[in-house]
């Protein structure tokens, strides 16, 4: 007696997840084009490794690991090119926050200006993120932004605690020189 194999409909991944995953891209390569490439590559990668995927977790969870598999290999191979493309510099229109504050045009005036605050501070802080070592950028963005547990940021990115300590406080020093500059002295 053979095993039947459950189907799973990939017809209606597009529209359920892509916006999430170039979400999740975009606020750690920083660049409308280089998230779309990489979603559509994780797309392309899920379909070829449909009949790996076990159903021991969502297909959602499948394709958010698919992803970040994707973004930490984008930063290795930036790490050996000698210069940054000019597209990794970016945009404050390409990031999709005016898609998400579209549709968040509801709530009281004080909360919109708490909103708008926090918006302001997000992009100061993004900004600073930016302005850190290549390598440094998803690590801080997994454990600071993402607060992920160190034992899987270690994992993700093949570091060792000792050396994730290390580029933590690192970072912390250079954001918190950075944003004084960019948001406490504004």
């Amino acid at each position: 007696m053979s095993k039947v194999e459950p189907t799973i409909d990939t017809s209606q991944w597009v529209d359920e997840y892509s916006d999430m995953l170039y979400n999740y891209a975009n606020t750690r390569v920083n660049d409308h084009e280089l998230a779309l490439d990489l979603v559509q590559d994780t797309f392309v990668s899920a379909l070829k490794g449909l009949k790996n995927f076990k159903g021991k977790s969502t297909v959602k969870t499948w394709l958010f690991s698919i992803l970040k598999r994707k973004i930490i290999d984008h930063w290795r191979k930036q790490e050996s090119r000698k210069t940054r493309p000019m597209s990794a510099l970016g945009t404050a229109e390409e990031s999709g926050e005016e898609r998400v504050l579209e549709r968040q045009n509801q709530g009281t005036v004080s909360q919109i200006e708490v909103d708008y605050d926090n918006k302001e501070l997000r992009e100061a802080i993004m900004g600073c993120i930016q302005e850190l070592p290549e390598r440094w950028k998803g690590i801080i963005i997994d454990k600071l932004v993402e607060e992920k547990k160190s034992e899987e940021v270690c994992k993700e990115h093949e570091i060792t605690p000792s050396n994730l300590w290390v580029i933590v406080h690192r970072a912390k020093v250079q954001l918190r020189e950075c944003l004084t500059i960019k948001w406490f002295n504004s």
